[in-house]
């Protein structure tokens, strides 16, 4: 039997510590650097992007973990790093709803830890996944037709806070 959380609430949420060392983090963020597009509709949003971010090794390892996590067979369907400094963010309504029940990955290479700078995964509006800004750590996010994210504003007093995420989104082989 069908329930309606398993048709439009997403089932797995969870972060996982240390998933990558900080050397790797460091050198991910620095192949990266000089890639970025800066995105600046303020009524949506305000970051650096990368599309399809060169990193098969970073990514395929992360999607076996997510494997290994949800049970499930996955195959990565699309990726994107991305870039906030002080006055950025991604509001929720720019966020797209997704069929299915996709997994997406965020795994954070920031540098530092940046308070405040956080993922807010919402259900029907309401925010019941919160991601912390928590350095070479993975969120696994069960994503259904209900479920919007947004990147929640660095704040402008931290002078030279940078936070680094990798998305992935995965479905289903």
């Amino acid at each position: 039997m069908t329930t309606i959380a398993e048709l439009f609430g997403g089932r797995t949420a969870v972060v996982v510590e240390d998933v990558v060392d900080a050397a790797l983090a460091a050198e991910v963020r620095a192949r990266l650097d000089a890639r970025y597009t800066r995105y600046a509709l303020l009524d949506r949003g305000s970051y650096d992007v990368l599309v399809d971010p060169p990193e098969p090794a970073v990514t395929a390892a992360m999607v076996e973990l997510a494997e290994r996590k949800t049970g499930r067979s996955l195959a990565l369907a699309e990726a994107r790093a991305l870039r906030l400094g002080p006055g950025d963010y991604l509001l929720a309504h720019h966020d797209r709803v997704h069929d299915g029940h996709p997994v997406e990955l965020v795994l954070d290479l920031s540098p530092a830890a940046v308070a405040g700078a956080e993922v807010h995964y919402r259900r029907r509006g309401q925010v019941y996944f919160r991601v912390p800004c928590a350095p070479r750590s993975l969120a696994i996010v069960e994503r259904g037709p209900t479920v919007t994210c947004n990147h929640t504003y660095v704040s402008k007093r931290d002078a030279g806070a940078s936070v680094v995420r990798l998305m992935m989104l995965l479905r289903d082989r």
